[in-house]
């Protein structure tokens, strides 16, 4: 069976946004996203996917959920196939219990993220204690308001501080979570010592991993960050978007930066909706996030050539994410500077001054690819298309792709038309992919699911499930008539409770589940599939009652509410707000 505490663990990793935006393209709503719902047709969206809750919910069919839940109704998945499907895109391994006693059980890694929420704790603790470390803060410009917000804190100098904070320093947990290194002998030690510490959190605010800065400038490297681990994958993530969301969304941009220090300095000075890459270029990954934020996102670079690399690795890997309602632009500082000394030597309104400059990214590609070419021979024009068309080959944006083209033709001094036929480029003017059509039926799959387990198996079925199905639609009744059929029945085979059902559900039903008999996979493991299909809905009907209950005691005039109905919309809103 899967660990419990793995499918946490993967939870906490998986963005439900980016699960569902594969199959259902979401537009932004506000803090949530919204889309036209994927389970029943409708014309306008009433389908929302909330990234803080990781809940999807729709409010024309109901439809509701986690990223399991919607996988299973989705895709017709298993629960355990839904499980390693999300495991695989965020590169985790689904571990095994053991059932057999007499077998050694499979190690699990639990806690991780415990272990990091702890260790970030201690670190805030020890700044508090260091005056060096405070003064290093106080000298680079920054608040303790500012350092409360980002969570600083301090890593004291020392082989194994957090033996202090987890008496079983063994524990894999801390190995595994990046705070622990073991060296060839065996020896355990601290990763980051003696550095300043800067959190990294997820879209959800836990903490997923840490950046260390040096205080000595002598010491390197200057920042340090944590080892990918099953929580934490570098290009994945960015460091400050949890807390940059709001600030990027009033100011109707992102700007990208190089270094934590970066982030800090421009919170420090009012310019909140800074965020940085973590040890790595900017990736695909981290655009696609970005563009679920806002629709313009500026790189900020160092004017130093370790800048300008940077900066076009960050254009080159934004082509593929690039869509026509993009704006993308480049900000080069004086090679003096970095953002962080620049916003306090000039301050914010200059720093967002020099923003409104940045350079659009067509306009940077061709001054790039321009830059040692002076395009006077045919050799010059030569090398120039060269270079340029495997630039245009990775934009799927019909529009950019076309006027990028075109600027790139008239630089070849060809037509648009010449260039074409001598280049392989991609053809913009192809139809769109056909989207799925849309279920006819309402959330059926999971229903399904859980019906099939029990037809397979029936002696796994237990009389209390009974107890918690609600409704009378025709799943709700197929649910009823399944479980009282196995109960009846409870080591019959599955053609003799298909029998039995076959006088007490409609017939499309029945050939349904039948043809979906016949393609089950024989290799599942049916007690785990049944008790995932049971847990989610058990959710599923929980959340639909309290919406009701919550639903009909908020028609009511708040002076005709009894003490247990106030009650009961005081404990259900607070679940609503969460």
């Amino acid at each position: 069976m899967i660990p419990e505490s793995f499918i946490q663990e993967l939870l906490n990793r998986v963005d439900i946004v980016d699960v569902i935006d594969k199959s259902t393209p979401l537009k932004k709503a506000g803090a949530n996203y919204s889309a036209c719902c994927p389970f029943h047709n409708e014309k306008s969206p009433s389908f929302t996917v909330s990234p803080t809750k990781q809940f999807y919910h729709c409010f024309g069919c109901g439809a509701h959920g986690t990223a399991v839940g919607f996988l299973m109704e989705y895709q017709g998945l298993s629960f355990v196939e839904a499980i390693n499907d999300l495991a695989r895109m965020v590169g985790m391994i689904v571990p095994q219990e053991a059932r057999d006693a007499n077998k050694p059980e499979h190690k699990v890694v639990l806690g991780l993220q415990e272990s990091l929420q702890q260790a970030a704790q201690y670190y805030k603790a020890e700044l508090k204690k260091s005056p060096r470390a405070i003064e290093y803060l106080k000298a680079r410009g920054l608040s303790g308001q500012v350092a409360a917000k980002f969570q600083v804190g301090y890593a004291p100098a020392g082989w194994q501080n957090l033996q202090s904070v987890f008496p079983n320093y063994d524990n894999e947990a801390l190995s595994v979570a990046g705070l622990v290194v073991e060296n060839d002998q065996g020896r355990r030690y601290d990763r980051f010592r003696d550095r300043i510490m800067f959190p990294i959190h997820d879209q959800k605010g836990q903490v997923i991993g840490f950046g260390g800065r040096v205080i000595n400038p002598e010491d390197t490297p200057k920042y340090y960050n944590s080892p990918e681990t099953p929580l934490f994958q570098k290009g994945h993530e960015l460091y400050g978007l949890f807390l940059a969301r709001r600030a990027i969304r009033d100011a109707g941009r992102a700007l990208v930066v190089e270094g934590y220090m970066d982030v800090v300095a421009l919170a420090q000075y009012g310019i909140e909706y800074a965020v940085a890459a973590l040890g790595t270029a900017t990736t695909p990954f981290h655009i696609t996030k970005l563009m679920r934020q806002t629709d313009e996102v500026v790189f900020c670079f160092d004017g130093d050539n370790a800048g300008l690399t940077a900066a076009w690795r960050a254009a080159m890997n934004a082509l593929p994410a690039l869509t026509d309602g993009l704006k993308l632009s480049f900000l080069f500082l004086p090679k003096a500077h970095d953002p962080d000394s620049y916003v306090r030597e000039f301050g914010k309104e200059q720093f967002e001054a020099e923003i409104k400059t940045a350079m659009p990214l067509s306009q940077y590609i061709l001054k790039h690819l321009s830059e040692d070419n002076p395009l006077q021979s045919q050799e010059d024009k030569v090398r120039f298309l060269n270079e340029a068309e495997p630039i245009m080959q990775q934009i799927n944006a019909p529009r950019s792709a076309m006027y990028l083209r075109k600027k790139v033709a008239e630089l070849a001094q060809l037509s648009i038309d010449e260039m074409q036929s001598l280049l392989k480029l991609p053809n913009l003017n192809k139809a769109p992919a056909q989207a799925r059509p849309k279920l006819t039926r309402t959330t059926n799959s999971l229903h399904h699911h859980f019906c099939l387990t029990m037809i397979m198996q029936p002696a796994l079925v237990d009389k209390d499930d009974l107890l918690w199905i609600a409704g009378s639609s025709d799943d709700e009744l197929l649910l009823r008539q399944t479980i009282e059929t196995c109960l009846m029945h409870p080591h019959s085979k599955p053609v003799v409770i298909m029998r039995e059902l076959e006088s007490k559900v409609d017939a499309n039903i029945i050939t349904e589940l039948k043809k979906e008999l016949n393609v089950l996979d024989e290799t599942l493991d049916l007690a785990q599939a049944m008790s995932g299909a049971r847990q989610q809905l058990k959710q599923l009907y929980l959340q639909k009652n309290e919406t009701a209950l919550l639903a009909q005691v908020s028609e009511k005039p708040l002076s005709a509410l009894t003490d247990d109905e106030r009650n009961l919309l005081k404990s259900l809103g607070s679940k609503v707000k969460k």
